[in-house]
């Protein structure tokens, strides 16, 4: 810490209770009263270097008082600082510090210990110690801003805090890598004018370790939020780079808000943190008033601050009531990156005083369409075009597909609380475009799981909520399982069972052409390379493989048909029941035609479903005969 010892004489003063008294052998004359502290002094030392106390004493002698005594309520620093002042009056040695020289600065100039009264007065040496040393060193630029909130008005007259802002903004966006600090300051090895470490004054040629971007974190997170303000500003207007501001202000943002830590592993808390969590945390207004000014302060750009930061911000603000703008900006940010988010961030509990729901599912909602309002601003990519394959589990995601595959596993978790409404689930669930869902198995869970804890809902209501989905764009396992669900309407059940009859049937149709391809690319290989033996056991195994999972679509189908059949004699008896022609009703009713070659097992249909297959059922009907023959 720097420091300067300011005059030659011993220590004269003691202190008796609440009254100091300077022990020169004369009595003494004036009695100066700060605060509760009285000081029995003489007039001589102070007049001589104060023009203040001169005029004071002045007025003091001309009343006639037996003892001379002055008030001095408003020096800046108190009674602690007027000690030291009054120590410099009677020459006695003064050590000037960082932490002191603001007090002193401000006191001086108070008093009016001007050169005018005495040469190297108090001005003079706490100002040359503050250019020449204090403003110079990051550390002591610190230390000299946190002593100005005590004297703010006096240290302002006097563009302290300005001038130590300006310091320390300099030093932060610079990089310490150029000039070895702070990696001196904070105790490491000295460096040479050209980076290398020294020993002795000796240069080694060893490189000292590179500092991080961070370094300065921890110490301007000691600031009071009014002058850590400034400081931020000022080094934006240098053109710092906005992530480091905004990792500034989520490392003070983190200190004083203890809400922000809750929810994170102990492994993964900053051990730099731990004093600050064993302090008393501030009031909740204290809180309230610091998370919106670093609402204020944030950059608006993506990627500045993570994603769960934001979440975090987002819910300390619920419960500390913050106001309306503040909550609005924090959705908005999170909207321009929630494709970074994951479940657990979007499971916001709900702090309102109605409680409706368990989770706060308005909140999502306004931060889905604006994540939605901004992809459509910037022409977010349709994934229509990507092959189902990649869309599983690729990390060439499009964001808008990542969003709704977040969204179908929060609705997912939403369900089962039987205060959602279902205008509700509804909206959140209609919100994704058709376009962002290559699959419709994640809706299809959600709605499954929100009627299995709704058993309450009307058949038209249920109707309602699986229009949502799009029974094409469920995978065969969902149709599987949609085809057996008690719960879901007979309507969307005939559906899926449509819908998956035609999949497996395209799918055997392409493994008919599949190996009708083989087996004459088979005979064009024999007869130009007969004698190779390796490519036609490849070929023989490739159709045994085909003709296993043909076998196993044939098996399926017909189940499926047998279901069908049965659905239909059902659906028949009951309109007999009604008086009315019974399938041609419910085929109309279920809003499209269903042809009696569906619930067929006649395979040729394919060809009355597709025009223009001629060919491929042609191949079909010869593969058919082949096998009958090898039967026999």
């Amino acid at each position: 810490m720097a420091c300067m010892k300011l005059g030659s004489k011993s220590d004269a003063f003691q202190r008796q209770g609440q009254a100091w008294f300077c022990t020169t052998g004369l009595p003494s004359d004036i009695v100066v009263e700060v605060g509760e502290m009285s000081f029995h002094l003489h007039k001589f030392p102070l007049l001589s270097r104060s023009g203040v106390m001169e005029r004071l004493i002045a007025k003091a002698s001309e009343e006639g008082e037996e003892g001379c005594s002055i008030n001095l309520p408003d020096i800046p620093g108190g009674a602690k600082t007027f000690e030291l002042v009054a120590k410099f009056c009677y020459g006695v040695k003064l050590e000037l510090t960082a932490s002191n020289v603001v007090y002193l600065r401000c006191a001086a100039e108070h008093l009016e210990m001007t050169e005018e009264y005495a040469e190297g007065n108090l001005i003079m040496q706490t100002e040359v110690f503050l250019n020449q040393i204090v403003l110079k060193n990051w550390k002591d630029s610190l230390k000299a801003l946190q002593s100005c909130d005590d004297v703010l008005p006096h240290a302002e007259e006097l563009h302290i805090p300005k001038r130590c802002i300006e310091s320390l903004a300099a030093k932060a966006c610079t990089d310490p890598n150029l000039f070895g600090w702070p990696v001196m300051e904070h105790g490491g090895p000295m460096q040479s004018p050209g980076g290398s470490v020294l020993w002795n004054g000796i240069s080694t040629g060893a490189r000292p370790k590179n500092s991080s971007s961070d370094w300065w974190y921890e110490d301007v997170s000691t600031l009071s939020l009014s002058l850590y303000k400034r400081l931020v500003s000022v080094m934006e207007s240098r053109g710092i780079k906005q992530e480091i501001i905004a990792g500034s202000l989520t490392f003070y943002a983190k200190k004083y808000l203890p809400g922000l830590n809750r929810r994170q592993v102990a492994s993964e808390s900053s051990t730099r943190l731990e004093p600050v969590a064993l302090g008393v945390p501030p009031s909740e207004e204290d809180q309230k008033l610091l998370l919106e000014e670093i609402d204020r302060l944030l950059p608006m750009q993506k990627g500045a601050i993570s994603t769960k930061v934001l979440f975090g911000l987002l819910r300390t603000a619920m419960i500390l009531r913050a106001s309306p703008s503040c909550i609005s900006n924090l959705e908005r940010r999170i909207g321009m990156q929630l494709d970074q988010a994951t479940l657990e961030d979007l499971l916001m509990p709900n702090f309102s005083y109605s409680m409706e729901t368990l989770y706060n599912v308005e909140c999502v909602q306004r931060i889905l369409e604006h994540f939605l309002a901004m992809d459509q601003a910037t022409g977010g990519a349709s994934p229509c075009s990507i092959d189902d394959g990649q869309l599983m589990g690729s990390p060439s995601l499009t964001p808008i597909t990542m969003v709704a595959k977040l969204i179908d596993g929060y609705l997912a978790e939403v369900a089962p609380d039987v205060n959602l409404k279902l205008p509700k689930f509804q909206s959140l669930a209609a919100s994704i475009p058709d376009y962002a869902r290559p699959l419709d198995d994640g809706l299809y869970r959600a709605i499954d799981i929100y009627l299995k804890s709704h058993p309450w809902l009307s058949e038209s209501d249920r109707e309602q909520l699986c229009r949502l989905m799009d029974c094409q764009k469920l995978s065969l396992e969902a149709c599987t399982h949609a085809a057996q669900n008690e719960r879901l309407p007979l309507r969307i059940i005939v559906q899926v069972l449509f819908f998956e009859q035609l999949q497996l049937r395209t799918s055997i149709a392409g493994c008919f052409l599949v190996s009708d391809n083989l087996e004459g690319s088979r005979q064009l290989r024999s007869g130009f390379a007969g004698s190779n033996e390796g490519g036609w056991a490849t070929a023989v195994r490739e159709n045994q493989v085909l003709k296993v999972g043909m076998d196993s679509m044939r098996l399926r189908v017909s189940e499926l048909e047998k279901e069908c059949s049965n659905m239909r004699q059902e659906i028949e008896k009951l309109g007999r029941v009604k008086g009315s022609s019974a399938w041609g009703n419910v085929s109309k009713k279920f809003g499209f035609k269903l042809k009696s070659q569906m619930c067929s097992a006649q395979e040729g249909s394919i060809s009355q479903q597709n025009n223009g297959s001629g060919k491929l059922e042609k191949a079909k009907d010869g593969k058919h005969k082949k096998n009958s023959s090898k039967e026999e």
